[in-house]
């Protein structure tokens, strides 16, 4: 069966706002795809697109939310439009987190390393199930709490989301996988104090020989 109420909050005010933020996108009854990014190649927004395809056969079909701006916008727009896709491109958005908190999956379809952004650490601290492309350090980030595809990859992106929509008992696995691998990572804190060790390690002054 297709996702209904998560049983697992990111947080009591994410948890409150997550009726309002689907039933202003239009998927209150149907699952909800979120992705997040600038609108650029690199992000592979074009790759989600291509995948939307493949859901419409689900019923309900999942909703598809791109929330970002950038050069992209009018090809995207055009691929929906062509065919007449359930995805919306919401443009830049101030409310990522709620839109991350009011999903059923998160999709991070980026072809390279430097678009890995904080989206997949923010999934998984969301307790959102992820799907995301196995490109530069994202595996060894998130381990095995995201269902990882190959880069540019349409049909395995659209069968890595159509698993997690139609399988509650692995959407939940991936929940709980996902906490288990954010307490793993540095807190805020611990990074700064790594950085400024490195940093003093570098300017102490060096005995001369």
């Amino acid at each position: 069966s297709l996702p209904g109420p998560r049983s697992a909050p990111a947080s009591e005010e994410a948890e409150r706002r997550r009726p309002k933020v689907r039933a202003e996108l239009g998927a209150v009854d149907r699952p909800l795809i979120v992705a997040v990014g600038s609108l650029e190649r690199h992000r592979g927004h074009d790759v989600l697109v291509d995948a939307a395809h493949a859901w419409q056969r689900l019923d309900p079909a999942p909703l598809v939310v791109i929330a970002g701006e950038g050069p992209l916008h009018g090809e995207l727009r055009r691929a929906v439009e062509a065919r007449d896709l359930p995805v919306r491109l919401l443009g830049r958005r101030e409310d990522a987190s709620d839109l991350l908190a009011a999903a059923d999956v998160a999709v991070l379809p980026c072809r390279s390393e430097d678009a890995r952004s904080t989206f997949a650490q923010e999934a998984l601290h969301a307790r959102v199930p992820l799907v995301a492309s196995r490109v530069g350090s994202l595996p060894e980030l998130v381990g095995d709490a995201a269902e990882l595809v190959p880069q540019g990859n349409a049909r395995a992106l659209a069968d890595a989301v159509t698993r997690l929509l139609t399988d509650p008992e692995h959407r939940e696995s991936l929940v709980r996988r996902g906490v288990r691998q954010a307490a793993t990572w540095p807190t805020e804190d611990q990074t700064v104090a790594q950085v400024l060790a490195v940093y003093d390690e570098l300017t102490q002054p060096r005995p001369l020989t």
